[in-house]
């Protein structure tokens, strides 16, 4: 079964410029209201850039893991692919065993280690706040890094790919385990967790399809409105 880096580089080959996500944030903050879409290649160019800062700057690669601390969002989707593109771990559940840490909120940046602020605001050019050393901050950073990726090295099919509530799933099988969807679907999502979001990308995106996801607190005919403008079919 593919990996998921192979899921996005199938996507890209079969049609780049189709929407892959689109996600409306109804969340309270400075995003509210944000609507964003993505095609598979402008997500795979985010993928590309994340998964160079992953190599370049702190040497992640398969047996690194990289603690992932984000509600979920658009910028969730591309730092998980760009972990899944290096070959490493992508863990949500412990921070204490990461070699990396990559968080939305800057309370939960750990006291020390490297780690990664990533700010929601689509349009950012900065965190807006003074980060410690060794804190990369994303919106003034990310930008930099290449659009094209090579990994250094390939994880092995029983390589651990996502763990999560106290399992793991490798990266022959985390892919394996969510293809029920139908092929071509565009499938929503209202206010999805982190893992449910993910989970659901990987099998949507295995389907050739897409998403549209509501984050936050949206109201039914607000919903139903959304899913008939963006040709919700599951």
């Amino acid at each position: 079964m593919p990996t998921p880096a192979e899921v996005l580089a199938t996507l890209n080959q079969t049609d780049s410029a189709a929407p892959r996500i689109t996600c409306y944030d109804d969340l309270p903050g400075p995003t509210a209201g944000e609507r964003v879409e993505l095609s598979g290649r402008v997500l795979g160019t985010w993928v590309s850039k994340a998964a160079n800062a992953l190599q370049e700057e702190w040497d992640v690669e398969p047996g690194s893991v990289v603690h992932v601390a984000m509600r979920p969002h658009w910028r969730l989707l591309y730092w998980a692919w760009a972990v899944w593109s290096v070959g490493a771990v992508l863990d949500l559940d412990d921070a204490r065993s990461a070699d990396l840490v990559v968080t939305d909120d800057a309370e939960r940046l750990p006291a020390d280690g490297p780690a990664v602020l990533v700010t929601r605001a689509a349009l950012a050019r900065s965190a807006g706040i003074e980060l410690p050393d060794g804190v990369m901050d994303e919106a003034a950073d990310l930008a930099s890094y290449g659009d094209l990726f090579t990994p250094w090295a390939e994880p092995d099919e029983g390589d651990v790919a996502l763990r999560v509530a106290g399992a793991t799933a490798s990266y022959g099988a985390v892919v394996a385990t969510n293809t029920t969807t139908d092929r071509g679907a565009r499938v929503q999502l209202v206010d999805p967790s982190a893992e449910a979001m993910l989970r659901a990308a990987m099998s949507v995106w295995a389907a050739g399809g897409s998403l549209v996801v509501h984050l936050g607190p949206t109201d039914e005919e607000t919903i139903a409105r959304r899913a008939d403008a963006e040709g919700v079919t599951a």
